[in-house]
């Protein structure tokens, strides 16, 4: 019989706790905001019409309780991997390596979708060819260290809510605002708002980024409780007032035609040099969400390295950088590949059904925890698992198609023999 991996030898070398609260919050707004702001409105109003802003507070419900979820779970487990972790520790090896590969998978497409952003934004005529160079900035950028990306991010998010203070000071002091079209509808369905806060939910799930670095942060059973609700409070005040600053000129129907909508919501508003300024912000704050998902899914790689249910190769650290540079790297690969080939659009579909399946097992982990005392409270985990079930068969046929067979390839790499493992 083999040796476990974790008595094969010496410790593994441990990543450095360099990150403290502020850091944290800064890497979950990092990634919310472009994920959602620039990317995401417009087709969850395709979805739920003049419904977008029932679909945007359920999406936001949902995070809530996913947030409170992972955050006592990150508390009690402070390691790199999130999920992955602790599907392994509460529930058995096998969920935890279901949401390490749903994490993966639809957090990739997320690095294309955001990488293709920064592309159509900066220069529409080359989208692939900029994308691929913004895959390969950011994965150098990582491969530097934490603390150089976290300082990148500091940077990204106070441009990014300058530009959409001005925005939302534009449009809502512009003629062509109307507070008529921010009611609901003959439009709206429970299914279209349902879908809608799916595909929003991609833009929410950005704090994941502060559990999935738990080994790097300082002191992470007082600072990841605190980092998580901060950054998704923060970041659903700026959803909503973008929102109802874009649905007031633009309607549902106008933001859900829009190929741009925050760029054509700037140019209804007629403000000298708004639109110009909204391009550029779009274009930092894809590169800022870009840099944390590779962040994040660099960590959970490394971490299923280091149970070999990847490459043990993946699971080595820099010696200097102290970073899993080598996750890092073939993270940034698959990524440019898919930049270089993939549709924005389908992108998002896909990476919303793996990211609530991740956190549907994340709430299932958190239900089995006991907390004050010896109590359990399961009513948020409860909740938390409900939606992201209903919101994840809720989304377009294809992307759910795509993502089963996905995690059914996932189910069936776990019944793989394990070099080295027991």
């Amino acid at each position: 019989m083999n040796t476990p991996p974790d008595a094969a030898g010496p410790r593994p070398p441990e990543l450095r706790r360099q990150l403290g609260l502020f850091d944290a919050v800064m890497v979950g707004l990092g990634s919310m905001l472009g994920a959602g702001v620039f990317a995401a409105l417009a087709p969850a109003a395709r979805a739920a019409g003049s419904g977008l802003l029932p679909g945007l507070a359920l999406a936001a419900a949902v995070a809530y309780f996913n947030a409170t979820s992972s955050a006592r779970l990150a508390a009690r487990y402070p390691e790199s991997g999130g999920t992955y972790v602790y599907g392994r520790e509460r529930l058995g090896e096998f969920w935890g390596h279901l949401a390490g590969w749903a994490f993966v998978a639809g957090k990739t497409a997320s690095c294309a979708a955001m990488a293709l952003t920064v592309g159509s934004y900066a220069w529409p005529q080359q989208t692939h060819a900029v994308a691929v160079a913004a895959v390969v900035a950011m994965t150098a950028v990582d491969h530097a260290g934490v603390r150089k990306s976290a300082w990148v991010t500091r940077a990204v998010v106070a441009l990014v809510l300058a530009v959409l203070a001005a925005l939302v000071a534009a449009l809502l002091t512009s003629g062509e605002a109307e507070a008529a079209r921010l009611g609901p509808g003959q439009d709206v369905t429970f299914l279209g708002v349902l879908q809608a806060a799916g595909l929003l939910f991609f833009a929410f799930a950005g704090y994941a980024r502060i559990a999935t670095l738990g080994e790097e942060v300082r002191d992470p059973a007082r600072v990841i409780p605190r980092a998580v609700p901060l950054a998704l409070g923060v970041t659903l005040c700026v959803y909503a007032a973008v929102a109802l600053a874009s649905l007031s000129v633009l309607g549902g129907a106008g933001l859900a035609d829009a190929g741009a909508p925050l760029t054509e919501a700037a140019r209804e508003a007629g403000t000298p040099g708004l639109e110009q300024a909204v391009r550029a912000g779009a274009v930092v704050a894809a590169l800022g969400a870009l840099l944390t998902l590779i962040l994040g899914v660099s960590r959970t790689v490394l971490a299923m390295a280091r149970d070999r249910r990847l490459p043990h190769a993946l699971a080595a650290v820099h010696p200097r950088f102290r970073v899993p540079h080598r996750a890092g790297l073939a993270v940034g690969a698959v990524v440019a590949v898919l930049a270089a080939t993939a549709d924005v659009r389908g992108a998002i579909g896909f990476s919303s059904f793996g990211v609530l399946v991740y956190y549907a097992i994340a709430n299932a982990a958190a239900w089995t925890l006991t907390w004050d005392g010896g109590r359990r409270r399961r009513l948020i985990p409860a909740a938390g698992l409900a939606g992201c079930l209903a919101m994840a068969f809720a989304l377009p046929g294809p992307s759910v198609l795509a993502g089963a067979l996905v995690l059914a390839a996932g189910g069936a790499a776990f019944m793989l023999p394990r070099r080295g493992a027991r």
